[in-house]
C-alpha cells in the first residue's frame, strides 16, 4: 500500500464488530483511531426513557462531534480509521427514528437540510468498511459484551437496520467500499482473519476495485 495518508471509515450495525476492527487495525498499521462517544454523551440516558422527545437532540449532538472527529482525523498526518461513519446517522439511524414514529416529519426535514450542510464541508474518505452480519450474531455479541445499555435491545430494530444499511450500500457512491463478512471472520480471537482483512483493505486502498471478499470470508 502506498504510504500515503488514508482516511478510513467504518460502517455496520449494532454488534457487528466495528470498534474491535477499529482497534486492532489501528494497533497493527499504528494509525490514528476514534471511536464513537457514547459514555459521555449527554443525551442517551434521556433518549431511551423517551426517543419521540428527544430522537432529535440526540441526532444532532451525534452529528456535532462525528463532524468534528472527522475533521480531526483528515487533518492528522497520521492515517486514521474511525469507527462509526458520520453517514450512517442519517441514512441509517435517523430514517429508523422516522420509520418508528420517534422522529416527526418536520424534525426529519431539518435535521436533513442541517446534515446536507455538515457533510458538504467534510473531506472525502479513500475507503469505506463496511461489516455484515445476520442478526442472530449481532445480538450473540451484544450479549457477550454486555452493555446495561444494550441489555434490551429488539432484534426487529436490527433487522430494520440492517436493511436500512442494504439500501444505503446500494446507492453509495462517496468512495470505494469493502464489504466485510464480520459473521464469518473472527478477528478478534483468531488473528489470521484480522490479516485477511487489512489484506483486502490494502488493496482496495490501492485501487484494485475488483477486490471483493469470497463468501466464506477466507482468502
Amino acid at each position: 500500500m502506498a504510504s500515503s495518508k488514508k482516511l478510513v471509515l467504518v460502517a455496520g450495525n449494532i454488534g457487528v464488530g466495528k470498534t474491535s476492527l477499529t482497534e486492532r487495525i489501528g494497533e497493527k498499521l499504528n494509525w490514528r483511531t476514534t471511536y464513537e462517544v457514547v459514555a459521555t454523551n449527554p443525551y442517551l440516558p434521556d433518549f431511551y426513557k423517551d426517543m419521540g422527545q428527544w430522537g432529535f437532540h440526540l441526532q444532532v449532538y451525534f452529528l456535532g462531534t462525528r463532524a468534528q472527529q472527522h475533521i480531526v482525523a483528515a487533518n492528522d498526518p497520521r492515517s486514521a480509521i474511525l469507527d462509526r461513519s458520520i453517514y450512517e446517522d442519517f441514512y441509517i439511524f435517523s430514517r429508523a427514528l422516522r420509520h418508528m414514529g420517534n422522529f416527526n416529519e418536520r424534525d426529519f426535514e431539518a435535521y436533513h437540510t442541517i446534515f446536507d450542510v455538515v457533510i458538504q464541508s467534510l473531506p472525502t474518505p479513500d475507503l469505506l468498511l463496511f461489516l455484515r452480519a445476520p442478526v442472530d450474531v449481532l445480538l450473540e455479541r451484544i450479549r457477550m459484551r454486555a452493555r446495561d445499555i444494550e441489555s434490551s435491545i429488539d432484534p426487529d430494530y436490527l433487522a430494520l437496520l440492517g436493511r436500512f444499511y442494504d439500501e444505503w450500500m446500494d446507492d453509495f457512491d462517496l468512495c470505494p467500499v469493502l464489504t466485510v463478512p464480520a459473521g464469518e471472520l473472527d478477528f478478534v480471537a483468531k488473528p489470521h482473519h484480522l490479516d485477511v482483512i487489512i489484506g483486502y483493505m490494502q488493496d482496495k486502498l490501492a485501487g484494485k476495485e475488483d477486490v471483493i471478499f469470497p463468501p466464506n470470508g477466507e482468502k
